[in-house]
């Protein structure tokens, strides 16, 4: 009798093992193929990079768009000959035209670019470094060149030695940006328009 309880319980183990295996290789999915959901790096770079790549194109401006608006508002300002004008006084000593301190509000999104010789000092918020070349913003208060794409540090004085330099908010900000400006400047929107002073 044991032997038979025995026997009877090998047999069903043995059956339900066999259902659950054939049950198991019914659903699952081959690799590579239409129900795989994981997609293969040939097929992103054949297609989803591609689209990616064309639909960034269409919304982003280039950098030469961005160096034609910020030398064109610049000019406008009386900032972006390179020159200092005379303050007419005969003493020979050079002022910046506009020399006091302008406290400017960044919204996400935007960028301010300087002028030649203009300073930021950065009060509130996240901002990264932004420039046209590989080169960056000279941080007088710390000695470091700040490379574009690096968080730059509250309350630091900055020299923009060229245009086509500047900060923008951090994307990942969530405080308001406040920066006190001395000198030329410029905010560019980020579809490339000039943003209302």
């Amino acid at each position: 009798m044991k032997s038979k309880i025995t026997l009877a319980t090998v047999i069903l183990i043995l059956l339900f093992t066999t259902i659950v295996y054939a049950d198991s290789n019914n659903t699952s999915t081959q690799p590579g193929s239409v129900d795989d959901p994981i997609i293969t790096k040939s097929y992103f770079e054949q297609n989803v990079a591609k689209q990616v790549a064309d639909e960034f194109a269409k919304q982003s401006i280039n950098e030469e768009k961005i160096k034609q608006l910020i030398a064109a508002e610049l000019a406008k300002q009386g900032g972006g000959s390179g020159t200092i004008p005379s303050t007419g006084s005969g003493t020979g000593n050079n002022a910046v035209p506009n020399s006091g301190l302008t406290v400017v509000k960044l919204q996400q999104g935007q960028t301010l670019y300087g002028g030649a010789g203009t300073e930021f000092i950065v009060r509130t918020g996240k901002v990264v470094a932004v420039s046209s070349d590989d080169n960056g913003i000279p941080d007088v208060t710390s000695g470091k060149d700040i490379s574009a794409g690096a968080t730059v540090e509250l309350n630091h004085l900055l020299i923009v030695p060229r245009e086509g330099r500047g900060v923008k908010p951090d994307a990942k900000n969530k405080q308001e940006v406040f920066v006190m400006v001395r000198g030329s400047y410029l905010i560019i929107n980020a579809d490339g328009t000039k943003a209302a002073s």
